[in-house]
């Protein structure tokens, strides 16, 4: 079976830096025992995406169309098609007063969150530090190598995967009759966000509701 554009497909993966080799992203746990990189914090186990979603990099999505069912493939992704480019714009200059106030001694290689922008330091010195805001994998081309699972054709799995792309955790959720219900209690403005995706995403979708947390109706007990 070849898979075309809007299919949901699970696979499984192995993501290298093709300069140098390593690995920065992979599926299975066996494979980062085997290369002496486990992560306790990852949950190892196959990607279910939509194709041309851009649930992935844009190389890898491309990839996948036309690729057939059961097979597996290595190729190379562009500087391109991966992360992009290194902008110049995104590398700045900052006095060390502002990682003080958040408690940090910056070094070169640290990781930083600066008001919602992720970056990673350079140089430091002379009271002022360089970081990096471009993504850690701008400017490299990309090796893959990919074993295409299973195609995805209950409506359930694919929301459910929808999700998991956007929260980063599982949620619950049911579909009956192209209506579906996700077990998530969310402010109306961010359930409009959801649903639009999840109804861009998964297009047989009549309708997407989503549970609302039912209040615990309290005793009184009254004394004669």
């Amino acid at each position: 079976m070849v898979i075309k554009k809007g299919d949901f497909v699970e696979i499984d993966f192995i993501g290298r830096v093709k300069e140098g080799n390593h690995i920065f992203d992979l599926t299975k746990k066996s494979v980062a025992e085997k290369e002496g990189i486990v992560n306790k914090n990852a949950a190892y186990s196959p990607k279910i995406i939509c194709v041309g979603n851009g649930d992935v990099v844009k190389g890898l999505d491309n990839f996948l169309e036309g690729k057939e069912i059961g097979k597996k493939y290595e190729f190379n992704v562009s500087i391109e098609e991966g992360f992009g480019r290194k902008d110049a714009k995104l590398i700045k200059m900052l006095s060390l007063n502002v990682f003080k106030k958040q408690n940090l001694r910056p070094f070169p290689g640290l990781q930083i969150d600066i008001d919602g922008a992720y970056g990673t330091v350079r140089t430091v010195s002379g009271g002022r530090v360089l970081v990096d805001f471009n993504h850690p994998l701008s400017g490299k081309e990309l090796n893959y190598e990919i074993e295409i699972n299973k195609l995805i054709t209950d409506d359930t799995e694919k929301v459910k995967s929808v999700l998991k792309g956007m929260i980063s955790k599982d949620i619950e959720c049911s579909v009956k009759d192209g209506n579906a219900m996700i077990d998530l209690d969310l402010p109306e403005q961010y359930q409009k966000i959801l649903a639009e995706r999840i109804k861009k995403s998964v297009k047989s979708l009549k309708k997407v509701d989503f549970k609302k947390k039912e209040l615990k109706k309290e005793t009184v007990e009254t004394s004669k």
